[in-house]
């Protein structure tokens, strides 16, 4: 089994195993903290809170929709989908999806990073 721990300026990721099916990791966001505006070419994201609050925005029909998730609530992100997390409280999450590790499309980035 991986287990690879990868820093983010806004938490960190746990990447507790990754083959050719799946990936399934563990990721803690910090309080007021959200990661890219984003959506993926192929990888679609099944995302399940464990503790914390999570504002999950998603783009339908050309409008932005705000879904707050608490403990033992999830989400279906499929693919192509135009999305941002964003903590409302320290929270920590599992994300299952499809394999592509690298498969982000970075349309806005707090931190800087490449788009």
């Amino acid at each position: 089994m991986l287990k690879k721990n990868i820093n983010k300026p806004w938490g960190y990721e746990h990447l507790i195993e990754i083959n050719k099916n799946f990936m399934f990791k563990k990721l803690f966001m910090k309080k007021n903290h959200r990661c890219s505006l984003q959506y993926h070419n192929k990888k679609t994201e099944f995302v399940f809170v464990l503790k914390g609050k999570l504002r999950v925005v998603i783009k339908k029909n050309k409008k932005f929709k705000n879904i707050i998730l608490k403990a033992n609530d999830n989400i279906l992100i499929k693919k192509k989908t135009i999305h941002r997390m964003e903590a409302l409280s320290d929270c920590t999450y599992l994300e299952a999806s499809t394999p592509e590790i690298n498969d982000v499309i970075r349309l806005e980035d707090d931190y800087r990073r490449v788009l």
